[in-house]
């Protein structure tokens, strides 16, 4: 494999590990809000039990997303120096929006967050608990404006000719609100609410199968109930609305997704499929003008196809960006027939009954990462041949003193390490769960009653 390939594997392994982590911590960051709000409203001691639980997985992918995060700035620098020099201007100033407006509130109040359970009062340690979960999601607004003008490029003008050239920008909030940000962040954040809820879900169905911490757990999987049947229906509406927007702004991009050569067609939707590039056909179930009605409100309607576009400016993988797409998809109705599915239950008083559905949700954590991972798959590989979408090729964005066997040393290396911190991550997880909620202090004495009572309810 020559360098572009290789770099752009590397790059993509280094961000798919880091992106385990920064959903979880915002969608737990929201949740423990939740949990702690709940403490300060009825000082009932469960919640502060969950809380600090919950504080404490928290602690553990927020210290390894960190740590992951920066491998790729000085991916940046190693493999994509001219990527770097032509957007320099433009990610310098939303990395560092980043550390004023984001990393220094997470920091300033993560001690507190940690360690000042007993230390400060509920109150205050809730206001650093909303100050951490605040942080994270201002982390995730600078990041994804970054990524999104590389999509929807706005705010700027190039200087330079050549492999000299760089965007410097003219208009810093006409770069933050480029085109596609708004709905991008919606989404993100919203994956970032299901993964964190359904691992919370995960955990307490665990220990409701094993009747373990029964009365805590059903109130936690509570909170992380309603946190997923919002979250989930929300996510329909903001994955369709930024559908809209790539049929505007990346239309190749959004003809990849959906296999859609023909640009004088209707575009069908569909359920799952294989997409042929040499007939230029797709095999599979979908729904004749689909897409066109979803689009249009007309199933008749012509959708801007592949063949619109010159064969060096449509994407490469044009099979990979319609199975990824199709995956997230897929998930994200399943999520949604989950929670509506643990709703009915809830509502009905016989959700924490239903043993084959309790072991569905331990199972059904992996679910919202799948989607989240799919989903930056199908984004990133619908927008090539361009690294920032019709300036920059990313065959022209490498580092040209980089080789390729360079490049192989450094991908085996990023792929063991990676793997080694994976497998101490899960480690220390379970053990944090098998080890369970701890009870402390003043908490001690009601919280083994609730447990006593749970049990036997």
């Amino acid at each position: 494999m020559d360098v572009e390939i290789l770099s752009r594997i590397q790059f993509a392994l280094t961000v798919a590990f880091h992106y385990i982590y920064p959903p979880l911590s915002i969608g737990l960051g929201l949740i423990m809000v939740v949990m702690e709000g709940r403490y300060l409203w009825t000082k009932e001691v469960v919640y502060h039990e969950m809380a600090r639980f919950w504080t404490r997985i928290f602690a553990l992918t927020f210290g390894i997303g960190v740590a992951t995060g920066i491998v790729m700035e000085f991916e940046f620098g190693t493999n994509w120096a001219t990527y770097s020099r032509y957007v320099g201007d433009v990610f310098g100033s939303a990395l560092a929006a980043e550390g004023i407006f984001a990393f220094a509130l997470e920091s300033g109040f993560l001690g507190i967050l940690i360690f000042g359970w007993n230390r400060v009062s509920p109150r205050i340690h809730f206001i650093a608990t909303l100050g951490v979960w605040l942080g994270s999601m201002f982390s995730a607004v600078w990041i994804v404006v970054a990524n999104s003008w590389q999509q929807t490029p706005a705010g700027f003008h190039v200087v330079g000719e050549g492999m000299e050239a760089r965007a410097e920008i003219t208009d810093f909030w006409a770069m933050v609100f480029n085109p596609s940000s708004v709905d991008r962040l919606t989404h993100v954040w919203i994956g970032a609410f299901l993964a964190g809820a359904f691992l919370v879900m995960s955990v307490h169905a665990w220990y409701l199968l094993k009747n373990r911490y029964v009365a805590l757990s059903k109130r936690a999987f509570g909170i992380a109930l309603w946190v997923a049947v919002v979250a989930s229906l929300a996510q329909l509406l903001t994955g369709h609305h930024s559908a809209e927007g790539v049929a505007v702004n990346q239309p190749a991009k959004l003809a990849a997704m959906e296999g859609h050569f023909d640009s004088l067609a209707a575009a069908d939707m569909y359920l799952m499929g294989w997409v042929n590039t040499e007939t230029e056909t797709v095999t599979g179930i979908g729904i004749p003008g689909g897409l066109s009605f979803l689009l249009y409100q007309d199933f008749e309607a012509p959708v801007t196809g592949l063949g619109a576009f010159p064969k060096e400016d449509r994407p490469g993988a044009v099979n990979a960006v319609f199975q990824f797409y199709h995956i997230m998809v897929a998930i994200g109705m399943m999520l949604i027939g989950l929670s509506l599915l643990g709703l009915y239950f809830w509502f009905r008083g016989r959700l924490f009954d239903q043993r084959w559905l309790l072991r569905i949700f331990v199972l059904a954590v992996i679910l919202p990462q799948v989607a989240n991972q799919a989903g930056w798959f199908s984004a990133e590989m619908g927008r090539q041949p361009w690294v920032v979408y019709g300036l920059l090729r990313t065959s022209d964005a490498l580092s040209e003193a980089v080789t390729a066997n360079q490049v192989w040393f450094s991908l085996i290396l990023f792929s063991v390490v990676y793997a080694l911190l994976l497998a101490l991550f899960l480690y220390l997880l379970n053990k944090k769960i098998q080890a369970g909620p701890h009870h402390h202090e003043e908490g001690d004495h009601q919280s083994r009653q609730e447990e006593r009572i749970g049990a036997i309810s």
